[in-house]
C-alpha cells in the first residue's frame, strides 16, 4: 500500500463485516474484504478456534496457512450455542455491513439467527451464505466439502489421465471459486443496497461455483452427447497446448493454439513442413492431428534442457513456463516487482506470504496483520458494545466467551 494511503482511504473502508464461518470457503471471502480496508471481526469457538489454526504445516503452535486466511481480522471467541453468545450476535449485527458463513443450512436459523431474523434487526444487512449445495434444493442438508464440490462440478473427472483414478488440484480450489463468486455477490449486493437501501441474502454452492467454470462442457453433451474425458497434460481442442519433456528430467509447457503462434512454433522447431500445412493453419485442423504437433514438439524439447527451451520460446514470441514450486515462486523477480511477495510481522514472527489482488491503482489493498491469536480482540469488541469488564468476566467464566 503507498505511504500515502491509510485504511480509511481503501475501497471497502467504513464496512462492517461479520464473520461466523470456518476453514476456507467462507473465511476466504472475508480475507478478501478485509485486504481493501473492511473492519473483519471473525468468530470463534471458546479454547478451540478455527480448525484451520491447525491444519497444514504448524509453527509455534499456530498453522502458518491461519497468518494468510485470517490476516487483518479481529478475533472474538463466542460459544454460538448459547443464547448469551447469540445475543452478542445480535448486537454485532445491528451496525453491520456484511455477514460471512458457511454453516450446514439450517444451523444459523436453528440458533435464532437465520437472515429473516437477523434482518429484522438490520435491514441493510448482506447476509453471504457459502455450503455445499446451497440453501435449498433436495442436497442442501447434506454434508459437503470443496472436495465433494469440485467432484459434483465436474473438476475431478476431467483431472488426471485416462483410465486412472481422478486426482485433485493440489490446493482447495471449490472453496475458493465459491469465495470468489461470494465476493462478487457482496459487491453486486452493496451497489443494489446504495440505490435501495436494503440489503439481501446472498446463496452460494460449493459444486454450482466449480460447475461454473466448466466452459462448453454441457452444451457439448446436449448438442452431441459428447461426454469430456480426462486428458493428462493435454488441453483437448486446443492444440497444441501442453507439458513437454526436456532432456534434463523436467517438463515445459508450451501454448502455441494461436494461429501466428503455431506457424512460429513450427518455424523454431524445424518443421515448416506443419507449420504451412493447409490443414493445420486454424485451431480444429489442428486438433484433428494434436498427436502429430505433440510429438513434433516433445522431439524437439527432449534434445534440449529446460532452460534453452525457455529461452528459444521466449525469442519465438511463444508463450512457455514451466511448473514453479514455491522455491521457484520466492525467488522470482516478477513476482517481487509486482509485491505478490510480501513480509508481515505475525505470532510467529517475519513471515513471507502472498500479495493481495486484485491490483488498484489508488485504493489498494494492503496485508496489516498476520492471523490473530485466539480470541486476541474479545474484549475490545465486546466493550465497543457497551459491556462493562464485569460482564465481561461472567461471560468468560460461564464459557460463553
Amino acid at each position: 500500500m503507498p505511504a500515502n494511503t491509510t485504511v480509511a482511504h481503501m475501497a471497502l473502508a467504513g464496512l462492517k463485516v461479520i464473520e461466523m464461518g470456518q476453514l476456507i470457503a467462507g473465511p476466504f471471502a472475508s480475507k478478501l474484504l478485509g485486504e481493501f480496508g473492511a473492519e473483519v471481526i471473525k468468530i470463534e469457538p471458546p479454547g478451540v478456534g478455527d480448525p484451520l489454526r491447525k491444519w497444514r504445516k504448524i509453527k509455534d503452535g499456530t498453522s502458518l496457512w491461519w497468518h494468510v486466511q485470517s490476516r487483518n481480522k479481529r478475533s472474538l471467541t463466542l460459544d454460538l450455542k448459547q443464547a448469551e453468545a447469540q445475543d452478542i450476535v445480535r448486537k454485532l449485527v445491528s451496525d453491520a455491513d456484511i455477514l460471512v458463513e458457511n454453516f450446514r443450512p439450517g444451523t444459523l436459523e436453528g440458533w435464532g439467527l437465520g437472515y429473516d431474523a437477523l434482518k429484522a434487526i438490520n435491514p441493510r444487512l448482506i447476509m453471504l451464505r457459502i455450503s455445499g449445495y446451497g440453501q435449498t434444493g433436495p442436497y442442501r442438508d447434506l454434508p459437503g466439502f470443496g472436495v465433494i464440490g469440485e467432484a459434483m462440478g465436474g473438476l475431478r473427472h476431467l483431472s488426471g489421465y485416462p483410465g486412472q483414478a481422478p486426482v485433485r488440484v493440489g490446493i482447495s480450489i471449490g472453496d475458493s471459486l465459491s469465495s470468489l463468486y461470494g465476493v462478487i455477490g457482496v459487491l453486486l449486493a452493496l451497489q443494489e443496497r446504495a440505490r435501495s437501501g436494503e440489503g439481501q441474502e446472498i446463496d452460494v454452492a460449493l459444486y454450482e461455483s466449480v460447475f461454473a467454470m466448466m466452459e462448453s462442457l454441457v452444451p457439448e453433451y446436449d448438442a452431441f452427447g459428447y461426454i469430456r474425458e480426462p486428458a493428462g497434460s493435454a488441453l483437448p481442442g486446443i492444440t497444441p497446448s501442453n507439458s513437454y519433456p526436456c532432456k534434463d528430467g523436467s517438463y515445459v509447457l508450451i501454448a502455441g493454439n494461436g494461429d501466428s503462434i503455431y506457424k512460429r512454433l513450427m518455424s523454431l522447431i524445424g518443421r515448416d513442413d506443419l507449420g504451412n500445412d493447409p490443414r493445420l493453419a486454424q485451431n480444429d485442423g489442428r486438433s484433428q492431428h494434436a498427436e502429430l504437433i505433440d510429438g513434433a514438439i516433445a522431439e524437439w524439447t527432449a534434445q534440449r534442457g529446460r532452460d534453452e527451451v525457455i529461452e528459444a520460446l521466449k525469442g519465438a514470441r511463444v508463450p512457455a513456463g514451466y511448473p514453479y514450486t514455491a522455491a521457484d515462486i520466492v525467488q522470482d523477480p516478477h513476482y517481487l516487482a509486482r509485491q505478490m511477495i510480501e513480509t508481515v510481522q505475525t505470532s510467529a514472527g517475519p513471515l513471507k506470504v502472498p500479495g493481495v489482488l486484485p491490483k488498484l491503482s489508488r485504493t489498494p489493498g494492503r496485508i496489516g496483520t498476520g492471523g490473530p491469536q485466539l480470541g486476541e480482540h474479545s474484549e475490545d469488541i465486546l466493550a465497543g458494545l457497551g459491556l462493562s469488564d464485569e460482564q465481561v468476566r461472567g461471560l468468560r467464566e460461564r464459557g460463553i466467551i
